[in-house]
């Protein structure tokens, strides 16, 4: 069977880290392949690692051809949907394509509401099939990413941030874990060249540079806005958000020394 691995589709989900792979590798060589491999038409969906190891090791593995894409935006939401189900998914990585998910669904044209109710959804054309889907989706707003990623409200608002305002080398270490999304989301209002320079100081000074600005955001009290002003609301749910988000940073930490 010819499987085509598309480059781009294999880099959409982040990469296994090296231990991940590893116990990947000892479980297919102990047990072999048990899931199939999920395919569109010829082009390999889900399953690259497994596929790649099996390939290396001559382990003998099942396909399952997929009906349901239409195009490579379908192909896109079920990869996010399979994701966001897994366990060992970390909160930033959820976070990330539950916003890559509503990125797509906004990109897609709306049927008029007429249209929908006068065809079954099986019998629309496959783009207008896949518009009646999008609109009926409730990931359109903070919140339903906030639930799709089983994350608060608060802690999209920081992914939101770090993805728009923070260094790679940030990204990086809230990836791998190093720092918590609190710290990387107060690390992206720095400078890019000091949000580097922490970076390549390691776990510790990116802890230190996050303390330090919330510390300066203590410090710092700007003259309130007028009572009522779209300013002053626009602060409060700021500190609202960075409140909710340092609880639940503790809670985790709180979780892990119990553990």
């Amino acid at each position: 069977m010819h499987i085509v691995v598309n480059e781009d589709l294999k880099a959409y989900i982040d990469p296994l880290t090296a231990d991940e792979h590893d116990a990947l590798q000892r479980s297919l060589l102990t047990e072999g392949c048990r899931d199939a491999l999920v395919l569109w038409g010829d082009v390999l969906v889900d399953g690259h690692n497994r596929y790649g190891i099996c390939q290396k090791h001559g382990i003998p593995f099942q396909t399952l051809q997929s009906t349901q894409f239409h195009s490579l935006e379908d192909v896109h939401l079920w990869m996010i949907d399979q994701h966001l189900g897994r366990r060992s998914v970390s909160d930033f990585q959820r976070g990330v394509l539950a916003l890559r998910k509503r990125a797509i669904l906004s990109g897609r044209k709306q049927l008029p509401q007429a249209v929908a109710d006068a065809a079954p959804l099986h019998a629309l054309p496959s783009g207008d099939a896949a518009a009646v889907v999008a609109a009926a989706d409730p990931i359109q707003s903070r919140e339903g990413i906030a639930r799709a990623a089983r994350l608060s409200s608060s802690q999209v608002v920081m992914i939101e941030k770090i993805q728009k305002q923070a260094a790679p080398e940030v990204v990086a270490a809230v990836k791998s874990g190093a720092i918590s999304i609190n710290a990387a989301a107060a690390v992206a209002t720095l400078p890019e060249q000091e949000q580097v320079a922490a970076a390549l100081g390691g776990r510790d000074e990116l802890r230190q540079a996050a303390k330090r600005v919330r510390e300066t955001r203590k410090r710092v009290k700007p003259d309130a806005p007028a009572a009522g002003t779209q300013d002053s609301v626009e602060a409060l749910q700021s500190r609202i958000a960075a409140l909710e988000a340092e609880n639940a940073d503790l809670r985790q930490q709180l979780a892990r020394l119990g553990a």
